[in-house]
């Protein structure tokens, strides 16, 4: 497995909902002035927003694409009369609410309310030309001011979670230890011959072309080639710390199962977006297909694995 550091771009652990929201606002917003196209009805804007809040109370939340339900998948792909509300314009104003009253629901889920009916007031003033009830320095600082909280509380979460999630992992090292074939390093690293292979073992700066799955401990898939009617090539010097380790112990043939203790992979860091929390244990079942010398080129510019 390639190190999350070196094969994903960098970015922050999280983004508050409050700065998606914006983002997704100003972005609608600025696409459609740029486009001339935006001639927003205010009644209809004001209707979307309110749809969204009644709708917070009695939507279900959106499930992932390895988890969603038939039902959901069905609801999101019905087709429906657009015309009935009016206008293109009226539809992309109805479909820009849809958009932001998502995201009004997922704050709100997160603990953060926003007050539709003020939000609503704020942009009929400003596109009616009405003095709004605060300066845009006070707008900003509010803003500011807001998002700096969300971030904060953001921040809690992911340590309360990434706490509980080391401890989990520490707690399912301990036991799997005592486990039948399995062997622990000094490293802490713990894995399980499944077969022994009869090839060359890699060395620390070889190319090794593998067939793996990886899981967390409760059986999610989060990475696979096993599929592939090819094994996957990787230098060994830019993966994780955990194949690092292990791959050299191993013959080309052999099959093993590793279990990655979150410092050998990728700790509190895991690549954005994936399926893996911060501090998880990784399990691996990987097989070496083959070794072989990295070419002397191959490593000019690559990041090493840490």
């Amino acid at each position: 497995m390639p190190n999350g550091k070196t094969t994903f771009s960098d970015g922050l652990p999280f983004a508050s909902q409050a700065c998606i929201i914006r983002s997704l606002f100003y972005r609608s917003l600025q696409r459609a002035i740029m486009k001339q196209t935006l001639k927003l009805s205010l009644t209809a804007l004001a209707a979307a927003c309110a749809l969204a809040a009644c709708k917070q109370e009695t939507s279900t939340p959106a499930t992932s694409a390895a988890s969603g339900s038939a039902a959901n998948t069905a609801a999101s792909a019905t087709t429906k009369d657009a015309s009935a509300l009016g206008t293109p314009e009226q539809q992309a104003s109805y479909a820009m609410g849809i958009d932001i009253g998502r995201s009004f629901k997922k704050m709100k889920e997160q603990g953060t309310a926003i007050d539709i009916k003020l939000f609503t007031q704020a942009i009929e003033d400003v596109v009616s030309g009405k003095e709004t009830r605060i300066s845009e320095q006070q707008a900003n600082e509010i803003m500011m001011a807001f998002l700096q909280k969300e971030q904060a509380k953001a921040q809690a979460a992911a340590d309360k979670d990434s706490q509980a999630e080391l401890a989990k992992a520490q707690a399912f090292l301990k036991e799997n230890a005592t486990k039948e074939g399995v062997k622990t390093t000094a490293s802490g690293l713990q894995y399980k011959v499944i077969k022994e292979g009869t090839g060359k073992n890699p060395k620390p700066d070889s190319m090794v072309s593998v067939t793996y799955t990886g899981k967390l401990t409760d059986g999610t898939v989060f990475d696979s080639n096993a599929d592939a009617k090819e094994p996957m090539a990787f230098p060994l010097p830019v993966m994780i710390k955990g194949w690092q380790e292990a791959l050299p112990m191993m013959k080309e043939g052999a099959e093993y199962t590793l279990y990655i203790p979150p410092e050998l992979g990728y700790g509190n860091e895991p690549p954005p977006n994936s399926k893996i929390p911060k501090n998880a244990v990784l399990i691996f079942d990987v097989k070496l297909a083959a070794t072989g010398e990295m070419p002397k080129d191959a490593m000019v510019g690559l990041p090493q694995g840490q």
